[in-house]
Parts: C-alpha cells; sequence; structure tokens
C-alpha cells in the first residue's frame, strides 16, 4: 500500500475509532473494527473508491454490526455482566462533543440504554445524533431506504429520550462540588448524608471487579445508600484485591462526573454518577480489570488532580 492510502486511512482513523466505540460500548472492541477496515482498505481497489470517506464509514459500520449480530456478543450482552467501557475525558476516542446530542450518545447512560435497540436503529441513531449523518447517507451505509432511516432513527430517539435518566448536563465545578459530598457522605459511616443525596427512585449497578457472573444490581435510595457506605468501607481484603490503598480522585468520564481509584498510577475502578436536578440518580461502578484497560493507558498520559483523598 503507498503511503498516500495509509495517510488517507489514518487521517479518517480517529473518527472511525469514535464511531465504532459509540456503536459498540468498548474500546478494545473499536479498536478491533478499525484495524479490520485498514485490512479491508488494504486489501480493496482503491481507484475504483469514489469517496474513501464514506467507504471507510460504511466498512467500519458493518463490521461493528456483524459483532453486535454475532452469537457471541448477543451471549454475553443478555447474561447482563456488561457495562460499557469508561473512557476518560479528552480522549479522543470520545469523538465530536460540540452539540448535546454528540455528547449525550457517548455517555456510559445512552451507551447503556443503546443494547435495548437493534443493532440496525443503534447504527442509525448513532450515524444522525453523533455524526450528523443525513438520511440519504445513512441510508447508503446500512443498504436501506431513507424512509426507513427515518424511522429507526424516530424509534431509537424516542425510546432513548423515554428510558433516559440522570444524565444531566453538569459543569465541571458542580461536578466535583457533588462528587465531594458523596466522598464525604460514603466515608462519614452515617448512611442518611448519602440518602439525602440521592433522588427517590436512585439506582446503582456494579460489575464486582469481574468477580460476580452478573451485575449487581441496587433499587431504592435506602438500597443504594447502604451499597455504597459497604462498598466504600476500607477493609484488607479490599486493598489486597487493589493492590494497595487506593487514592481517589475526582474526574470526568464519558462526560460524567466520577470517582477514580488509582494504585501508583494504575486505574483500579471507577464509580460514574448520573445526575438529575442536582441529585445524584445512578450510580455505576465498574473495576473490572479488562475494562479499564484503555482507561489505564490514557489516565496514565495525562496529569490528575491531586486526590480527594490521598490513601484509602
Amino acid at each position: 500500500m503507498d503511503s498516500a492510502a495509509i495517510d488517507r486511512f489514518e487521517a479518517s482513523r480517529g473518527r472511525l475509532a469514535s464511531l465504532a466505540y459509540r456503536l459498540l460500548g468498548s474500546a478494545a472492541d473499536a479498536e478491533d473494527a478499525v484495524q479490520d477496515t485498514f485490512l479491508r482498505w488494504q486489501a480493496a481497489d482503491r481507484e475504483r473508491v469514489e469517496v474513501p470517506e464514506a467507504w471507510l464509514t460504511k466498512v467500519v459500520t458493518n463490521l461493528c454490526l456483524d459483532r453486535l449480530r454475532s452469537a457471541r456478543a448477543r451471549h454475553e450482552r443478555a447474561a447482563g455482566a456488561w457495562l460499557p467501557e469508561p473512557l476518560l475525558e479528552g480522549d479522543p476516542m470520545l469523538g465530536p462533543a460540540d452539540t448535546f446530542e454528540q455528547r449525550e450518545s457517548v455517555s456510559l447512560a445512552v451507551l447503556t440504554l443503546m443494547e435495548r435497540l437493534a443493532p440496525v436503529e443503534r447504527a442509525a441513531y448513532v450515524l444522525r445524533e453523533a455524526f450528523s449523518y443525513s438520511h440519504a447517507e445513512i441510508a447508503g451505509i446500512l443498504d436501506i431506504t431513507e424512509s426507513a432511516s427515518q424511522q429507526h432513527v424516530h424509534r431509537a430517539r424516542r425510546r432513548v429520550t423515554a428510558e433516559r435518566r440522570g444524565g444531566d448536563a453538569v459543569d465541571p465545578a458542580s461536578a466535583r462540588r457533588i462528587v465531594e459530598e458523596f466522598l464525604a457522605a460514603a466515608t462519614s459511616g452515617r448512611t442518611e448524608r448519602l440518602v439525602a443525596m440521592l433522588t427517590a427512585d436512585a439506582t446503582a449497578v456494579s460489575d464486582g471487579a469481574g468477580l460476580a457472573r452478573r451485575l449487581l444490581r441496587y433499587e431504592t435510595r435506602e438500597r443504594v445508600a447502604s451499597y455504597v457506605r459497604a462498598g466504600f468501607r476500607p477493609t484488607p481484603a479490599k486493598r489486597r484485591l487493589a493492590g494497595g490503598s487506593p487514592a481517589l480522585h475526582i474526574a470526568l468520564i464519558n462526560g460524567s462526573p466520577a470517582v477514580v481509584a488509582t494504585v501508583e498510577d494504575r486505574v483500579v475502578g471507577v464509580v460514574v454518577f448520573g445526575i438529575s436536578d442536582g441529585k445524584i440518580a445512578t450510580l455505576r461502578g465498574i473495576a473490572a480489570a479488562d475494562n479499564l484497560t484503555r482507561l489505564n493507558d490514557v489516565w496514565r498520559q495525562h496529569e490528575p488532580d491531586a486526590p480527594v483523598i490521598a490513601a484509602w
């Protein structure tokens, strides 16, 4: 392959990775899809490709759809042991963030909701909301009619809007204040302080650090507060599992406020908050090592703020 063809692909790599991540909810799978797209580009008769960007978009989208439809993916995600892979603010894989729709499409709340959409609905929604493709362009990418594209986007948008909760936009200063108050309440030993910070219908979900076969779910603010209080009570066993006494940082993950736990610059877990009317509506705890690989890579490349708690 000549250098011009490589340069043309590399110019699109970031956009393709961002698209694949939104479709798959996994940075590792997104990187694999982009690499497979490169191999297709390498083998293609490129002189017959009129618009390389459109060609690459179609290939990566359909590779992602094949993954979403695969028996393995359906089994893993249907088993209830899946959460989207979290990405640190500033990660280029998060992609465009100029509009509310673009930022929302990469939130953990929406990535989770999109699991309930049919693959083609998910693709149409992402292409329209996050990348502003026209329905004519989406029809060409997905090999459907423009009318079908409109219907898919309408259904997906309606479902996401109806079921989305705990994803209000929060400015950095407010995000930090909410997380600081949460950590103070969580480590105080008084669950009533936590209850006061939660919405009446608050929920929490955790991957159990990858030790549980299914996600751990908690509903009602009293149960969520008890789960948080227990989870934030340090014990020798937890420190052994983490590999030391974690430092607790405040950061933005997929655009939402979060606690990031680190041991010697290694991320060992995150808790991501969904905010509604100034209170915490959702908590997502992610500590399975396989789901933190890219977050760790990006974390090591940036200068984090001083931890709120230096040694938990």
